[in-house]
C-alpha cells in the first residue's frame, strides 16, 4: 500500500478528518491478471509479472488505495494447500481447491499445519521477501498481513452446504473444525507480521459469517473472530464480508473490527447505524452489475447513490460492495473517481 495512503488510513482510523474523500478496492487476481493482460497462471506464478502488475495499477490509478497492495495469494487455493488440498489451476479462470474432509466427524483428523513450511504458504512469504525491496522503492510498504476467516476456510475443506448442514446438526465437532482452523488463522497471521514487520493491518475475508443467524454468529462466528483479531495486535482490522452484512456490523466492535467491507443490498446508513460511528466503512456499489458490467454513467449514478444514503462522510472509504470483480475497464474506475470527487464538494 503506497505510503501515503497508509497513513492517511491510520489518521482515518484514530477519527481524523481527511481534507479529501478517499476511494479504495480490494485488489487480487480476479481482476489484476485479466486487466494487465495476462494469464492467472503467469500472474500466480511469475514474480516479475505479479510485482509490475501490481505497480502498474497503483501507477495508473494514483488517487485509489489499494488494499491489501501487494497481495501474495493463489486464490481459494492458499489457506486450504496448507491442508494438503489437491489445486486445480487454470489459464483464464481461479483455482479450485478440492475438498480434504468427507464429513465433520472427521474434524479431529484434521492436520495443524505448519505455517512455515506446508502447502503455498513459504512459496507467499518468499513473493513478498524477493520483492519486498522493489515494493519500498515504489513507495509503497507491506502493511496488512491476510488470510480467509474460519468458517470461509471450514467450507472449503469440506463443501458450503456440507459444513452449513454441521453446524446445525452437529455443533460440537463444528466447533471442534473451527477452533483447529481459527488457530491456524492466528498463527499464520503472526507469521506474516514476524515476517514483515512493516504489517500493522489485518485483512479478514470471510462470506460465510453472512449465512447464518443472529443465534448461530454468536455461537459459531463471534469467539473465533474475536481471537483472531485480538491475536493479530495490529493498528488496522479489516474484515469483508460481502453476503448478508447486517448481524456482522452490529458485532463489528465487539469482534474487534475497526474497518468492514460489506454488501451493496446495504445502504451505507443502516451499516453505519449497526456498526456505529467509529468504524471505517469499505463501500458501496455494487462490484459485478454496476462497476464491471455498467457504462461509466451508471457508476457515476451508483457513487451518487451511495453518498446519498448516509447524512455524514467521515470515516468512509468509497469502493465496491465487495472486492474488485473481473473485467473491470479503466474508464469504470476513472468514472468511479470523478464521482466522488464530485459528490465530496
Amino acid at each position: 500500500m503506497r505510503n501515503s495512503a497508509w497513513n492517511d488510513l491510520i489518521r482515518l482510523i484514530d477519527g481524523e478528518k481527511l481534507n479529501y474523500q478517499p476511494a479504495g478496492f480490494i485488489i487480487d487476481s480476479p481482476w489484476i491478471p485479466g486487466w494487465y493482460g495476462i494469464s492467472t497462471v503467469d500472474y500466480y506464478s511469475s514474480d516479475e509479472l505479479w510485482l509490475k502488475s501490481n505497480i502498474k495499477a497503483a501507477e495508473t490509478f494514483p488517487e485509489i488505495w489499494f488494499m491489501p497492495g501487494f497481495w501474495s495469494e493463489y486464490g481459494m487455493c492458499t489457506e486450504p494447500s496448507a491442508y494438503g488440498s489437491r489445486m486445480v489451476f487454470r489459464e483464464d479462470n481461479l483455482p479450485h481447491a478440492d475438498k480434504v474432509l468427507s464429513g465433520i466427524e472427521e474434524a479431529d483428523r484434521l492436520p495443524q499445519p505448519n505455517v512455515k513450511t506446508d502447502g503455498l504458504l513459504p512459496f507467499m512469504i518468499r513473493r513478498l521477501k524477493r520483492n519486498e525491496k522493489a515494493i519500498i522503492d515504489a513507495d509503497h510498504q507491506i502493511r496488512f498481513a491476510v488470510a480467509r476467516g474460519p468458517m470461509n476456510i471450514a467450507s472449503f475443506l469440506m463443501g458450503t452446504t456440507e459444513f452449513m448442514t454441521a453446524l446445525a446438526l452437529d455443533p460440537e465437532n463444528s466447533h471442534k473444525l473451527l477452533g483447529k482452523i481459527t488457530q491456524f488463522v492466528c498463527d499464520w497471521l503472526r507469521w506474516q507480521k514476524e515476517c514483515f514487520p512493516s504489517i500493522d493491518g489485518v485483512l479478514l475475508l470471510d462470506d460465510i459469517i453472512g449465512f447464518i443467524g443472529e443465534a448461530e454468529f454468536s455461537d459459531f462466528a463471534l469467539p473465533y473472530f474475536k481471537k483472531i483479531f485480538n491475536t493479530a495486535d495490529t493498528k488496522v482490522r479489516f474484515l469483508h464480508n460481502d453476503a448478508d452484512g447486517l448481524i456482522t456490523a452490529a458485532k463489528l466492535k465487539e469482534m474487534g473490527v475497526n474497518m468492514f467491507n460489506f454488501s451493496f443490498n446495504h445502504t451505507m446508513g443502516e451499516i453505519r447505524e449497526l456498526a456505529g460511528a467509529d468504524a471505517v466503512l469499505v463501500g458501496n456499489i455494487p462490484a459485478r452489475d454496476v462497476l464491471a458490467a455498467g457504462t461509466p454513467g451508471q457508476v457515476e449514478e451508483a457513487v451518487k447513490k451511495a453518498f446519498g444514503e448516509i447524512s455524514t462522510h467521515e470515516r468512509i472509504i468509497w469502493s465496491a460492495g465487495g472486492g474488485m470483480p473481473p473485467e473491470v475497464k479503466n474508464e469504470n474506475i476513472y468514472s468511479f473517481i470523478e464521482a466522488v470527487r464530485i459528490n465530496s464538494v
